[in-house]
């Protein structure tokens, strides 16, 4: 069966993986990533009879966007089918779930990513942390961190991608949407930095070529449609075939369903676009009210460039919170840095040893 996906890990019409045997529990709430096991032996560095792809993030990676066959598929089911190639077979699982914070990242699936011991793992996640009251680019920036620093340490290699905006794919109006795509903004540069650190394959999902061409995505364009998908999955392929880590053929971009037209766009924006954004935001709605209200008044007083100062100065201390970290996972150099105040701590990377066969 070489090149297939694994049986029992085989993502199903929903683009989810049910590995054998009961699943591990959880990471508590509000725990910690776990510490380093020290002495482990030292990952073998050909290609392995079976490689393990773990999928992690919300509901871009869960395969929202994509139906098939009754279900969803997504990218990382399309990637999955296209690395083992007729060399080697595919442990494919998908932890991602619809909704998910970089919290839930952080405190359930990176541990049971981690678990499942994989060759190759994405971590897409931060759309849903700009939509809430909460957001806080320091603490994402933190999550992040640790759970680059625990697959990467685990000898996986990490798939990133920055992301558009809601706001702009939503098409909301300027003092709605310039508060959003700053928060985005923010989230796209702490992966950008994070990607360089740990060595990442990373793909750039939020130029105007995206955010521009409606036949990628989906009816509600806030999930990627079929095309959509398949790009993504075709872009990561290619990176991954450049490093020798996908065998097998690169998925196909033409999709077998037709794309959405402007109509039905157009009719459901008008008809639960502004819903959606309500229900997955209700919390952020009175805040986003006021932000937008100083977006206003600071347009009008010619003073915009203040509200990018402040989240620029929140990025700048985000990033020097981790900087440092993890320095020694890809082998590259470490920098000399000074972490004062850091809530988090350094991240700490989970070695693995050989890939079992």
């Amino acid at each position: 069966m070489s090149g297939a996906v694994t049986p029992g890990a085989a993502a199903t019409a929903g683009g989810r993986a049910t590995p054998p045997g009961a699943p591990a529990p959880p990471t508590p709430v509000g725990a910690r990533l776990p510490a380093p096991r020290t002495n482990a032996p030292a990952r073998t560095t050909h290609a392995p009879a079976t490689v393990r792809f773990a999928a992690l993030g919300d509901s871009l990676t869960e395969c929202i966007g994509d139906p098939f066959q009754g279900g969803w598929r997504g990218w990382a089911a399309l990637l999955a089918e296209g690395l083992g190639g007729t060399e080697r077979d595919v442990e494919f699982r998908n932890l991602a779930v619809a909704g998910a914070l970089s919290a839930d990242v952080h405190e359930r699936q990176a541990e049971a990513a981690a678990d499942f011991r994989p060759d190759i793992a994405s971590v897409v996640v931060g759309v849903n942390d700009t939509l809430r009251r909460s957001f806080d680019i320091r603490r994402l920036t933190g999550r992040l961190d640790e759970v680059c620093a625990l697959l990467a340490g685990g000898g996986a290699v990490l798939l990133t991608a920055c992301l558009p905006d809601p706001g702009t794919a939503l098409g909301l109006p300027g003092p709605l949407r310039r508060p959003l795509a700053r928060r985005q903004q923010a989230v796209n540069a702490v992966v950008h930095d994070l990607s360089a650190r740990y060595d990442a394959v990373h793909l750039h999902a939020s130029d105007r070529a995206w955010t521009d061409d409606r036949s990628l995505w989906s009816v509600e364009r806030l999930h990627p449609g079929e095309r959509g998908h398949r790009r993504l999955a075709a872009g990561f392929h290619g990176m991954l075939a450049e490093r020798g880590l996908a065998l097998g053929d690169r998925p196909g971009q033409e999709p077998q369903q037709p794309p959405p037209s402007r109509a039905a766009g157009a009719l459901w924006l008008a008809t639960k676009g502004t819903g959606w954004l309500a229900r997955r935001s209700t919390d952020l709605l009175p805040q986003l009210l006021g932000l937008a209200m100083a977006e206003v008044g600071h347009r009008a007083r010619g003073t915009s460039e203040r509200l990018d100062a402040r989240a620029e100065q929140a990025l700048r201390e985000a990033l020097s919170d981790v900087a440092g970290h993890g320095s020694d996972v890809k082998g590259g150099p470490g920098r000399a840095f000074t972490v004062h105040g850091s809530r988090w701590g350094p991240a700490r990377a989970r070695p693995h040893g050989d890939i079992r066969r």
